[in-house]
């Protein structure tokens, strides 16, 4: 395989280069040099914005819908100018609106909700959340309770969701629902497309322990949304969701290694400020994060070549996933270690502060790593649990036996 990147792409890697030269600070040292996190949240949003003013948003989308019509690569090229000018993935991207939704409808939606629902993506005049997890159906997804029925023209939704990732700052969401109760597990559920902002909806914020509330309860009583705003064919929403899930884990495979390796270097300027950098127990974890980095980068080489060829991620997400989770939480908890004390300091809440590259505080402030650190724990459970990810990889890759199943459940 060739690793470098064709040269085509080096005149919209210089149109990339020269929009952030334009568009960010003076002296930008990156998002995790603003002091507040609210700030930095903002910050992002603003400038997810101006991506889109200079169309570096959505480029692989076709352009009917929006966007260039580029390939991945290009979409690839837009992460890694981002990464080294220190902004995160999520200003090019979102997970729940562009990486999972608009790349699903790409796949399945119907023209008229690509027509529709795209170019409201692109300018966040729509924002969505995730309505998979039921207090009962966390790994175990196919046992969903939630339900939707048909009602004339509109589909009438009751159940309950938890774990919705910005559910209070949504105005959509896509609902696993089972619209079919007596088919077998996998089968009769629908994917569909709800609007939040109505009767019959409520969202409930989870406080989590850094004191934010990413979280929410989500609960439908009789909440109502249009019959042809079902994702695929009706009872197959399995299908659409699995599709989904492989974008998840899967579709940022070739950019990920690129933020997490920008991460790294941020902790190696740490560890020598903290003046760590001969200690032998601190540089046998750094060169054991160094490896899975690259472990990362070429397992995203992979994916990118199997994406670029036309394929949908599938079950070798599941080994990206499963080994980017787990580094994440390798490297913030020594990042942790080496902050010592100071790393307990509560995040601050001050006046929005973007620091000076020339600012020796600017790189590696406590609050930035604290609030990583506390994000990273959730990163072996959401998309999958580590456990769930080896099941896929054990039953659908090596094909080994399937795990037991109890007495009475209905299968697919």
């Amino acid at each position: 395989m060739d690793f470098n990147y064709p040269p085509e792409l080096d005149e919209f890697r210089a149109e990339v280069r020269a929009v952030l030269a334009e568009e960010l600070p003076e002296g930008f040292a990156g998002v995790g040099a603003i002091a507040d996190v609210a700030d930095a949240e903002q910050f992002v949003r603003d400038f997810r914005a101006t991506l889109v003013r200079r169309g570096l948003f959505g480029v692989t989308w076709p352009v009917e819908y929006g966007g260039r019509g580029l390939s991945r690569l290009h979409q690839v090229v837009v992460v890694d100018e981002l990464a080294r000018a220190g902004l995160p993935y999520g200003v090019a991207t979102d997970t729940y609106s562009v990486k999972m939704l608009a790349n699903t409808l790409l796949v399945w939606g119907t023209e008229e909700q690509k027509q529709y629902f795209l170019p409201r993506i692109r300018s966040m005049e729509h924002v969505w959340c995730q309505g998979y997890s039921e207090p009962g159906s966390g790994s175990d997804l196919a046992s969903l309770s939630t339900r939707a029925q048909l009602d004339g023209d509109e589909w009438v939704i009751d159940g309950q969701k938890v774990w919705t990732s910005s559910a209070d700052r949504a105005n959509w969401i896509f609902v696993l629902a089972r619209t079919d109760p007596d088919a077998p597990r996998h089968s009769g559920i629908s994917f569909l497309l709800v609007p939040l902002d109505q009767p019959g909806i409520e969202v409930r914020p989870i406080r989590m322990i850094n004191g934010d509330s990413e979280f929410a309860e989500v609960f439908f009583t009789g909440a109502r949304t249009r019959a042809d705003y079902v994702v695929g064919p009706v009872n197959s929403g399995w299908k659409v969701a699995q599709t989904l899930l492989g974008f998840e884990r899967g579709d940022e495979a070739a950019t990920l290694p690129l933020l997490f390796r920008a991460e790294l270097d941020r902790l190696i300027a740490l560890v020598r400020e903290k003046g760590l950098e001969n200690d032998p127990l601190v540089r046998q974890e750094l060169t054991a994060c160094l490896s899975s980095v690259e472990i990362l980068r070429f397992l995203g080489y992979r994916v990118l070549t199997s994406l670029v060829s036309g394929a949908s991620p599938g079950p070798e997400a599941s080994v990206f996933k499963l080994i980017w989770s787990e580094h994440h939480q390798r490297v913030t908890e020594l990042a942790m270690n080496v902050l010592g004390l100071s790393g307990l300091v509560p995040v601050g809440r001050g006046p929005l502060r973007v620091y000076r590259t020339d600012d020796p505080g600017a790189p590696n402030s406590t609050g930035s790593w604290s609030q990583v650190f506390l994000n990273a724990r959730a990163g072996t459970i959401y998309a999958g649990t580590s456990q769930v990810q080896r099941n896929i990889l054990g039953e659908t890759v090596l094909g080994l036996p399937r795990e037991p199943r109890p007495t009475g459940v209905k299968s697919a």
